[in-house]
């Protein structure tokens, strides 16, 4: 069966040889790549489904890598017109960002921290200064080094010891979230021999400097599953296992408290948590749960003092409130209000100082910072005038301090990190992103907020950015992006890669649609699980509400998702395709049936109370009746660009190749449709900061293309 596959698949690569002369309008000679069609069936609840491309899940299989190569040939050979204007594009895109760039340094236990970018360079130095930034720089890691002869790279997780001798690193180098932890002497430079495997790439230490406790994946499923104790010097084989998460559903993970007095185990699922603590002085202790876990009951904890506070939604407080606990009486029973519940208002965060404590809020969809003194003298909100901005606190590991650090960010302008002083009231601006175009000019940009009435009655917040020369008179072009689930809000941000839209006429809209927690946990939890379909046709009114308002009309808009944002972009094609000229689906999950009944993929049981368990009839057939794989029908298409990665952990390469063999089997229309598939990397695509403007380069293109404005 193996050799009919290839045989197949290397004519199509024979044909794709035909070198392109002209633009995407004018390509009859180029036959696209056609999967085989082999049908296997699946049946539940006594509903039986044919898969026909159900085969290419054999990620070994040289047949299913030569169909997926086929399809990067194919998508070469269409679009090789568009070559240098996207090299030019992605060196347009480059040239705004400053090259030798470097982050503002923070304190933390006696050295001042600074993350720099050198010219040319794809990946950060991280560097260090003892007590004054002055000092001698010390180069702690510099992963260029690291990453040469890999063609993926990610390195994270750097923990320095409490006495500041050793660091704990982890490193990716297969782009599947599966990274090996390793331990440096920052005296000696010298990596140790202890090797940690198959983790999250964060570790924890211990006051003793030589403990560390770090969590580990299931090999399988990929999930984070159990948190081990690991002593310097020794095997790893010998580390001790402290915490096993057996609930399918949750993954756990290991942190320690701001104040450092404690090592903390978190469990969390979709809808519930629970916590551990352990002294983390006392490394050979047992960790207590810190409140048992209730179904539906999710709560995070801060320490300060002799109390926790946490934020929590316990007594149906949807938007959540912040409670206090002692710390030795931390069971929920015992916990008390502390900042109540407000219907309109979501708590998202708490950050504690010695004597601030600070609150982030979201108020109808906008991101709200309240200081307050620990002795009630003074509460008050730091002011913000703009519409579509997003403000939170930034890195503040310093306790005893009045200085909080935040980041400023609207769609009009960079974002500038700032040190208030909660004290005096006043601000310093220590970095604002730098814009080497010097035709940049905030002023030349115009952003706003418009509502768009859903079919149901509920309004849905649009944030939009453009130049102040674009018209809006339904003529303009238009790329609209969402993301809408998992309560991930997607805030208006600026973007100097999207500049290139801006300045060649594209308005760029962001729809807030239920499934995201821009509005509060109920805009949440209109958009999961039996209310999913919610975001969707949020979507969908959004852009009949752009095009009546005049904002573009369906000659010239376009639509993008990523992820879970895929799967919407793969919904509402199915619904309403003449809509939209053009769509980008980034690692999209379109076959949401198959991955939901499959325990074995990562994060699928994690997931059911976001999607429901279709093992459950009434989620099988919800689920069914909008999973894009299974809908796809014999109808006209927009054009689409499909993007896949090969080693991706989060939606499995064979989703989006599924639903890119079945369109092109089914569809009546002659527009493109291509799938290109990162070979190299993984769900979050390529690594480095130059690398990933190259792929953002190529789907700007393809909608640029299809909008004539190519030269």
């Amino acid at each position: 069966m193996n050799s009919t596959y290839r045989l197949l698949i290397l004519a199509v690569c024979a044909i794709l040889a035909v070198s392109c002369q002209n633009s995407h309008t004018a390509m009859p000679e180029i036959t696209p790549p056609i999967a085989p069609v082999i049908p296997h069936s699946m049946e539940q609840h006594g509903d039986i489904r044919i898969d026909d491309y159900y085969w290419l899940r054999e990620r070994e299989s040289d047949s299913v890598l030569d169909y997926l190569k086929a399809e990067n040939d194919y998508y070469q050979a269409m679009t090789s017109a568009t070559d240098a204007f996207q090299e030019s594009l992605f060196q347009e895109m480059k040239s705004r960002i400053k090259e030798d760039d470097s982050s503002v340094p923070y304190k933390r236990n006696g050295y001042w921290y600074v993350t720099r970018f050198e010219t040319g360079k794809e990946y950060p130095v991280y560097t260090r200064h003892k007590e004054i930034l002055s000092a001698p720089e010390e180069i702690l890691f510099d992963a260029n080094q690291m990453a040469e002869g890999y063609e993926f790279f990610d390195l994270r997780g750097i923990s320095i010891s409490p006495d500041n001798r050793m660091s704990a690193f982890g490193v990716d180098t297969l782009s599947r979230r599966q990274y090996n932890i390793r331990i440096k002497n920052l005296e000696t430079g010298e990596v140790l021999e202890d090797l940690l495997e198959n983790t999250t790439g964060s570790a924890v230490w211990a006051a003793d400097n030589k403990t560390l406790f770090y969590t580990r994946k299931d090999p399988e499923t990929l999930r984070s599953d159990r948190i081990y104790k690991h002593v310097l010097g020794t095997e790893a084989t010998a580390d001790e296992l402290v915490f096993e998460e057996k609930d399918e559903t949750f993954n756990t993970y290991v942190y320690k408290s701001k104040s450092r007095k404690y090592i903390i185990i978190g469990s969390v699922s979709t809808l519930t948590s629970e916590y551990r603590i352990l002294h983390a002085d006392n490394p050979q202790g047992s960790f207590a749960i810190f409140s048992p876990r209730e179904r539906g009951m999710e709560y995070s904890i801060y320490h300060y003092a002799d109390h926790f506070y946490i934020v929590t939604n316990k007594d149906g407080a949807r938007n959540f409130k912040v409670m206090k606990a002692r710390e030795d009486q931390t069971r929920s029973e015992n916990w008390e209000d502390w900042i109540p519940h407000r219907e309109e208002v979501l708590i998202e965060d708490i950050e504690i100082f010695k004597d601030y404590y600070v609150i982030s809020e979201r108020d109808r969809g906008l991101t709200k910072i309240q200081v307050n003194r620990w002795d009630e003298k003074e509460s008050y909100y730091l002011p913000f005038d703009n519409e579509t901005y997003v403000a939170y606190p930034y890195v503040n590991l310093d306790f005893d301090t009045e200085e909080l650090r935040f980041v400023y960010n609207a769609m009009t302008a960079p974002y500038s990190i700032i040190d208030f002083n909660m004290k005096t009231r006043e601000s310093v601006v220590r970095k604002e992103q730098e814009v080497l175009d010097p035709a940049f000019k905030k002023e030349n940009y115009r952003s706003r907020r418009i509502w768009a009435p859903s079919r149901d009655g509920v309004e849905i917040p649009i944030s939009l950015v453009y130049h102040k020369d674009t018209p809006l008179d339904g003529t303009s072009p238009l790329l609209q992006y969402a993301y809408g689930s998992y309560g991930s809000t997607i805030d208006p941000f600026f973007s100097t890669p999207r500049l290139s839209l801006l300045d060649r006429g594209f308005i760029y809209a962001i729809a807030h649609v239920r499934g995201g927690e821009y509005l509060g946990r109920p805009w949440y939890e209109s958009g999961k699980l039996l209310n999913k379909k919610n975001s969707f046709t949020d979507f969908i009114d959004c852009s009949n509400y752009l095009i009546s308002e005049r904002y573009t009309s369906p000659e010239h808009l376009y639509a993008m998702g990523g992820s879970a944002g895929g799967l919407l972009m793969g919904v509402v094609v199915n619904l309403q395709p003449e809509l939209y000229k053009g769509v980008i689906a980034a690692v999209p999950f379109v076959d949401v049936v198959t991955t939901m009944l499959d325990a074995s993929i990562p994060l699928t049981t994690g997931e059911y109370d976001e999607w429901g368990n279709p093992e459950e009839k009434v989620y099988y057939d919800y689920m069914k009746s909008y999973s894009p794989y299974d809908n796809v029908e014999a109808r006209a298409y927009p054009n689409m660009l499909v993007t896949a990665g090969l080693h991706d952990s989060q939606v499995q390469y064979w989703e989006p190749a599924k639903w890119v063999a079945k369109l092109r089997r089914l569809k009546t229309d002659q527009n493109q449709l291509f799938l290109h598939t990162n070979m190299e990397a993984g769900h979050g695509g390529a690594s480095g900061r130059f690398n990933a403007l190259k792929e953002t380069a190529r789907e700007y293109t393809f909608i640029l293309d299809l909008e004539g404005k190519l030269p």
